[in-house]
């Protein structure tokens, strides 16, 4: 592998200290941007990473499964040999590894972009009235609380740099017009309804592209990842174009941010 390859393994851990597991010796004077991308292990995550890397960017990349997510390092270094790769191992389910793992990813250099890839469904019959404190929680802290930690802790350097791209992973199902609000699902089309509004309210914030940083969410459409099933009608690949596209856009003014968007057009939500 390349000299400009490396695998840093950092998980949160009372007891224990971040360690670097150098895969090969780093670049000390790394020129390409870095992009943070979560849920980076497989599916819609994945390939919005290899889509970046293919982009130029080198990467940060965050998941639950330590195993899957250095496989996934691997994968994209030996298809693109002059990676720098950092994998940061975390349950987003849980703040304080959020936490921990933005304070690592604070320390690496400068993040361009911020892709939030990761998720959880909600139990198929989890109408609003089924649905238990649990599960309710549990969906709204993966899919809704983490994304917040991560917009806090990232964003505010992308300001002060007037540089930044933020794309976040929603879904149709979140829409509260046109078709998918037909009710089931509470739990994820409410978190997902929730992350459009949160995106918008903080694109305002952030002076819709003025000060250099845009932020908008995604819908993937129908994908065949583990969540969207094999027979999907379209590969995970497909599912994440919109998303590498909003990342490595030409932002002029005029143009628009703070929406949804879904095969390169706003839909309303």
């Amino acid at each position: 592998m390349s000299a400009n390859a490396v695998v840093a393994q950092v998980r949160h851990n009372p007891t224990m200290t971040a360690n670097t597991l150098p895969i090969s010796p780093t670049n000390t004077s790394p020129t390409k941007q870095l992009a943070v991308v979560t849920g980076a292990s497989r599916g819609l995550g994945f390939e919005s990473a290899r889509g970046l890397a293919g982009a130029g960017f080198d990467l940060a990349l965050v998941a639950k499964d330590e195993t899957r997510l250095q496989d996934a390092a691997r994968r994209l270094l030996a298809e693109f040999p002059d990676l720098e790769v950092y994998c940061c191992p975390a349950d987003l389910e849980h703040p304080d590894e959020t936490r921990a793992v933005i304070s690592t990813i604070s320390t690496l250099r400068q993040v361009t972009v911020l892709m939030v890839a990761h998720g959880v469904m909600s139990e198929k019959m989890s109408k609003t009235l089924r649905t238990n404190d649990a599960e309710w929680r549990r969906v709204m802290a993966i899919n809704l609380d983490s994304v917040f930690a991560l917009l806090n802790g990232i964003v505010p350097a992308m300001v002060e740099a007037r540089l930044g791209r933020v794309i976040v992973y929603s879904a149709c199902l979140g829409r509260m017009s046109g078709p998918g609000n037909t009710g089931g699902y509470a739990p994820y089309r409410v978190s997902k309804a929730a992350v459009n509004a949160m995106v918008r309210n903080l694109a305002h914030e952030t002076g819709l592209g003025s000060r250099g940083v845009l932020i908008d969410a995604v819908c993937p459409n129908h994908s065949r990842t583990d969540m969207g099933g094999p027979n999907a009608p379209r590969s995970a690949a497909e599912g994440a174009a919109t998303s590498i596209w909003l990342a490595t856009r030409t932002f002029t003014s005029g143009d628009i941010t703070g929406v949804l968007w879904e095969d390169e057009k706003i839909v309303p939500w």
